[in-house]
Order: C-alpha cells, then structure tokens, then sequence
C-alpha cells in the first residue's frame, strides 16, 4: 500500500518530508523486526520509547517513520499528536478493517474470561463456525495455535491477526480484553459486537489507583460497542448481574443487555444447581427456552462461566439442544482446575487462581469435595498489587489444612520480600516457605496422604517463571507429575 494512502486515515499530521508513491510492505513498532520497505512508528511504551530506536529501524530497511516528538531522517517522516492512536487507525485501515467482517466477542472482567473464551469457542465449533480465538494462553486460528505476549495484545498485532482471520475463513472471533489494553487504547479499532461481563474484584492496584479506575477501564470495552442500532446488526452487552458493580457497565452501554444470574432475576439462570466432586448439573432457563444440563466442569464459578458462554450463544441464536451438547462434551480448560492424571491416593489439581476471589473460589470447591486434608501451595507475582499479597495467604490459611508459601513469577522483586508481605500480621501459622517453587511443589506432594487434595494455585496454564527479566522453563503440572512418579517410586 502506498504511503499516502495509509496516512490519508488520518486528520492531522505534519510531514516533516513525504517523498512521492512510497510503497509500504509491512507496519512495525519495533525496530528489530523492521525490513526493507517498512513504515516504522514510534511508541512510547510501558519501559521503551520507540523515539530512541529510529536510526535503528532505517538502517534496517525503514522508508517511512510516524513519531510524535519533532524529528529529523532521511526518510518520510510524519509527525502526528498521538502515535498509539494512530497506529491503531493506520492498522486497522492496512489491513482493510477485519473485524467488520465477521462478529467479534470480547470478555472481560477479573475472573474467568479464559474459560468464557473457550466456551464460547466450543458452542461456536458445536454450531459449525470456524472460530478465531485471542486470550491469555494463546492465539487460535481453527485448529492452529499461535503464541500471544500479552492476554490483550496491541493494536498492530490484533489488526494483522485479525486479517488472518478474515484470509482464514473464520466466521466468528472471541477476544479476552484486559483492563490494560481498554486504558492504553490497545482494541481502538476494533468492532465488537458482544461484551461479556464477568465480575470484578481486587487485581491490578499496581496499575490502577483504585477500584473505581479498574471499573472504569473495564466499562470502556461497553462504551465501545457503539452509540447507533441497526435492525439487522443488532449488538449485546452480556452481563453478570449477581456482581455488586453490574449497574455502571449497564450503564455503559447503548446497546441490548443479556444478563444471567444464580441469584436474582435475569434473562439467563441456573436452576436447581447440584455441585458435586466430579460434575455440575442445572436447569438453564433462558428466554427461548428451558433445558436440564450436566457439566463435567465443577464448582459454582464455573456455572457462572457457562451462563456468560449461553449469553453470548443466544444473541447469536444458537439452538438449545446444541448449547447442552458442546456444554457437556467440555472436560476443561487448560490449567484451569486442571486435575494431575495417575494412579495415586491422593487429588492434585492446578489452577491458574492468582487473585484473592479466584482463589478463595477455587478452595471453596475444593472444600465441599475434599474427604482429607486440603494442601495449598500458593505465592504472589512481583512487581504487582502488593495489597492483596497478605489476603491471598489469608485465604489460603482459612480453607487449607497446610499452606506452603513460594514463589509465583517474583520478576525483579526480591522473592522472600514477597512471601514477607504475604506473612506478614497472620494469625494463623500453619504454613511454611519455601521460596524455591520446585521443591514447594515436591514437598507437598510427599506431604499428601490417602484422600488429600493438593492444590498449586497461581500459574496455571503458564510454563515459564519469570525471575529477574528472564523467563524459564517452567510447568506446575510437569513438576508436579515428576513429583508424583518421584513419590510413588
């Protein structure tokens, strides 16, 4: 595409030099990745300023630059007030708006938008629609999988994704959107067509100066579905009305709202709940009908996670009968409640928990199953909200027999500054630390007797730790299948 074509999206600029029929191959934002023919633009980032690396890109291959800050090349350079805005129109217009091309879901909320993801992917797939899908774990296109950096990632990278998509025939994509990415302007140009609200509780403190600013940022996602209606694209809001915070996303919206509940009145309901050790089973009352549903899925939450998928399902007008066949043919998530197979005595399951509500979730399901001893090892990422690392192990200590106490992905923390935080002013002591996470996860398998249940909470689906500014190799469920063998032999 050529240069003024691609800038021509924008309102304002100023060029500092535009040379003429400037052919542009590909967008980069960083400059290791720039080849010859690329337009390269400037963000200032979280810890880098794309400013500093100009000289680098050209020398790469860069033939254009966007920048924000006054400078001077030998290439085309256009000056524009805000980069990260106009990265994501530039973007979005390069690759020909994808997302208006196929309905685009997003999830968000504190907990559970992984698994909502998958759900949704599942009834989609159940349907007969080829799904693309962006979270936490990774990127899925079909049955091809992709490794993602970020739960949402920036515009640039979704865009291009997104394009993939259309190229791929997919028919419907699913998206988790982080509260970071709402605030830092990360899904500007994308057009959703159904938000999903799952709850809200205490995360992210390190970035957002309070509940209010988290809630804010998670509301935007609804904003951003739109102000106008049509009668033949109708868009939804899909909410959790048993969250205390539901009204303000309400709120936030122009468009049609599907809410579901376990507790008060709502379009979508689980009734009559049995919860049990190795299934859940409810009556799904929806406004197109009623259906009995068994769910080898466990734990209040996760009937929680079905009724936001059913939402999502029947503003897309997908038949009951088939959302009771893809609900039941789920057996998980990846590292979400995820169950260590092998012939021993004892349960041990890994779990992605890593605030204070979804751990406390989590125990509470495990409290209701366990016939022995609950065995918790838990710890708290650094460089994060320090505010709930002492609830955390409050929680922990409240619902389990033992606690171990190690670390998560300490980052550039000091590890044992952390596990202080979460020790500090308990009342309760039994517990031990033991900051090397392998050996947290060694000990309390050998710890575990007949009927215990072992749970290692915070990592989940993660295969690395991140210590210092460098990731390792490293799998809670490949550790604690070592441990299991090491254990049994």
């Amino acid at each position: 595409m050529k240069l003024n074509e691609i800038i021509s999206i924008l309102p304002f600029y100023k060029a500092m030099y535009l040379a003429d029929d400037v052919i542009i191959n590909e967008i980069k934002m960083d400059s290791r990745e720039v080849n010859q023919g690329d337009l390269f633009i400037c963000i200032n980032g979280y810890t880098v300023d794309g400013h500093d690396y100009v000289d680098q890109a050209i020398a790469n291959g860069a033939v254009a630059i966007i920048a924000e800050n006054i400078i001077y090349t030998n290439v085309s350079t256009i000056i524009v007030p805000d980069s990260q805005r106009a990265l994501s129109m530039i973007a979005a217009h390069f690759y020909n708006y994808p997302t208006t091309k196929f309905p685009l879901i997003g999830i968000t909320g504190t907990n559970g938008k992984t698994t909502i993801t998958y759900l949704i992917e599942s009834l989609l797939n159940e349907y007969g629609r080829k799904t693309g899908v962006i979270g936490t774990i990774q990127m899925k296109i079909g049955d091809h999988l992709f490794p993602v950096q970020n739960t949402t990632p920036d515009s640039l990278f979704l865009q291009k994704s997104f394009h993939k998509m259309v190229e791929c025939n997919v028919d419907t994509a699913i998206m988790e959107v982080s509260s970071h990415a709402l605030d830092m302007g990360r899904v500007y140009g994308c057009d959703f067509d159904i938000a999903v609200f799952s709850n809200l509780s205490q995360d992210h403190l390190d970035y957002h100066k309070n509940m209010d600013d988290y809630l804010r940022a998670k509301s935007l996602l609804f904003a951003q579905l739109g102000n106008t209606y049509k009668k033949t694209h109708r868009k939804f809001a899909v909410i959790n009305v048993d969250d205390s915070r539901h009204d303000i996303i309400g709120r936030s919206t122009a468009q049609h709202i599907i809410t579901y509940s376990c507790k008060n009145n709502a379009a979508i309901t689980a009734e009559n709940i049995q919860l049990d050790a190795n299934k859940t089973s409810f009556r799904l009352v929806t406004p197109v009908g009623e259906i009995m549903i068994s769910s080898k899925l466990i734990g209040m939450f996760n009937v929680y996670n079905m009724l936001a998928a059913v939402g999502v399902a029947t503003a897309l007008h997908i038949p009951l009968i088939t959302i009771k066949a893809a609900l039941e043919r789920i057996t998980g998530i990846s590292g979400r409640f995820e169950p260590i197979e092998g012939d021993h005595s004892f349960t041990t399951i890994v779990d992605y928990a890593h605030t204070p509500d979804s751990l406390e979730n989590v125990l509470q399901v495990i409290k209701d199953f366990a016939k022995n001893n609950i065995i918790v090892v838990v710890g708290c990422g650094g460089d994060r909200d320090k505010s709930k690392r002492p609830q955390m192990a409050a929680i922990a200590l409240n619902y389990a027999d033992k606690v171990i106490f190690t670390s998560d992905n300490p980052r550039t923390e000091d590890p044992q500054a952390i596990l202080e935080d979460m020790v500090h002013g308990q009342k309760e002591n039994h517990y031990e630390i033991i900051e090397d996470r392998k050996r947290a996860i060694y000990h309390a398998i050998n710890l575990a007797g007949d009927h215990d249940v072992v749970l290692i909470a915070g990592k989940g689906h993660e295969t690395y730790q991140v210590i210092g500014h460098t990731k390792f190799n490293f799998d809670d469920r490949e550790i604690a299948k070592e441990a299991i063998l090491a254990k049994e032999n």
